[in-house]
């Protein structure tokens, strides 16, 4: 694939969306693109996290190993939080097919946010409202199980 496919990709992950083209592009050409094979382990629960993973083909499957799972596809980004946050996997990533992704340091994310400020604001104000989402969510839930 060539950067002009990476970035096209990247644009397509709502959070990395958010960066705009130059740090997407800054993003791609950074980056390394890494093939899996069926069966392959991208990363396994408990290991340090110091990069995300944008799905460019095939299929992951990401299990926390309490029985939640997911099937990342192409365009998903898998270890969002590592991006921004040193911290072990909450989860395990295995191939379930041939598949590659593109793998974005922390340390370049970073390095990205530092030279667009203003791409970093946007991300910040997409994560607060997101995490203002979740403890919205978490009250109703809590207040659904207290009147049951």
């Amino acid at each position: 694939m060539s950067i002009d496919d990476d970035v096209t990709l990247l644009e397509r992950v709502p959070t990395l969306r958010l960066l705009g083209d130059a740090s997407l592009r800054m993003l791609a050409i950074g980056s390394e693109q890494r093939n899996f094979v069926r069966g392959d382990v991208l990363f396994n629960l408990g290991d340090e996290a110091d990069a995300g993973y944008v799905v460019q083909r095939g299929a992951f499957r990401v299990d926390d190993g309490a029985g939640a799972e997911m099937i990342a596809g192409p365009g998903a980004l898998i270890g969002e939080l590592a991006l921004v946050v040193p911290m072990k996997r909450p989860s395990s990533a295995v191939a379930l097919e041939h598949a590659s992704v593109i793998r974005v340091a922390r340390s370049l994310f970073q390095r990205v946010l530092e030279s667009d400020p203003a791409a970093a604001v946007r991300l910040r104000d997409e994560f607060a409202v997101r995490s203002s989402q979740i403890a919205s969510d978490i009250l109703m839930a809590g207040a659904k199980l207290t009147s049951s």
